[in-house]
């Protein structure tokens, strides 16, 4: 769960933020302030993720109020003059909204929070849990699976329960069938040799697929039986396509 707070001397825009966060799994609005100083005092007695900072403030601007933070959480600042965007990225900015803004905007903005805010949790945990490499276990029909550190443990992970896995630079993440995604401290390249290459193979230099979840291709994508598509580039296509051709003869394209 990410915990946020809203900043803004204007009620109207403290409501439209609080109904966006409402409608936005795994966001949780702690505090809606309409002052620094009322932001000031929330953070000393809660921690806090994400705060959404409106510019335009009578009591202290906004960036100086960010500024001014010692350990400052992820900032999406929110205001209705452009010019202040420079400044508001200077300062590590996650994302600068612009009144009015809609619910797509505001979504994009808290998933590229939502992503760094894993990436820090995922390196607090790296500290205090000893670097594991993916193993490969003993195989077996029903249980062969891959050891990996996330969310400060080492976990089991089944093959079956891999849908596909999505490079981000250092740190690979892995999209679950049951929805969850776990993300780890390895390259991709290196994820590629500890996995069984009968199940599954690198489409891009930033995706490997689970073959047992691919429903189809076209145009450049291969289509995952989650309702989710990853890219296949022109390096990859020809390997993966005689795969198909091998096992799904009768399907050729």
């Amino acid at each position: 769960m990410i915990k946020c707070i809203t900043i803004d001397d204007e009620p109207l825009a403290l409501r439209q933020i609080g109904a966006y966060v409402d409608r936005t799994e795994r966001l949780e609005l702690v505090a809606a302030c309409r002052s620094a100083a009322e932001a000031q005092k929330c953070l000393e007695r809660e921690a806090v993720d994400l705060i959404f900072v409106d510019v335009n403030m009578p009591d202290m601007n906004g960036v100086d109020f960010v500024r001014g933070l010692t350990n400052p959480p992820m900032v999406i600042f929110t205001t209705a003059y452009s010019e202040y965007a420079i400044e508001g990225f200077r300062l590590d900015a996650v994302d600068y909204l612009l009144k009015p803004f809609s619910y797509a905007d505001f979504s994009r903005a808290v998933e590229k929070a939502r992503s760094l805010i894993e990436l820090q949790r995922f390196r607090h945990a790296s500290e205090a849990v000893p670097e594991v490499e993916p193993v490969q276990q003993e195989r077996s029909e029903a249980d062969d699976c891959i050891s990996i550190k996330a969310d400060y443990k080492v976990s089991l992970v089944k093959y079956a329960d891999i849908i596909y896995m999505e490079s981000m630079g250092e740190y690979v993440r892995l999209h679950l069938t049951n929805g969850s995604k776990l993300m780890t401290l390895f390259r991709l390249k290196n994820m590629e040799s500890a996995l069984p290459t009968d199940r599954f193979m690198r489409v891009h230099r930033s995706y490997i697929v689970n073959l047992g979840h691919v429903t189809g291709y076209a145009r450049g994508r291969v289509y995952l039986d989650n309702e989710e598509y990853v890219p296949i580039s022109i390096n990859y296509r020809d390997a993966f396509r005689d795969y198909v051709e091998r096992r799904h003869p009768a399907q050729m394209m």
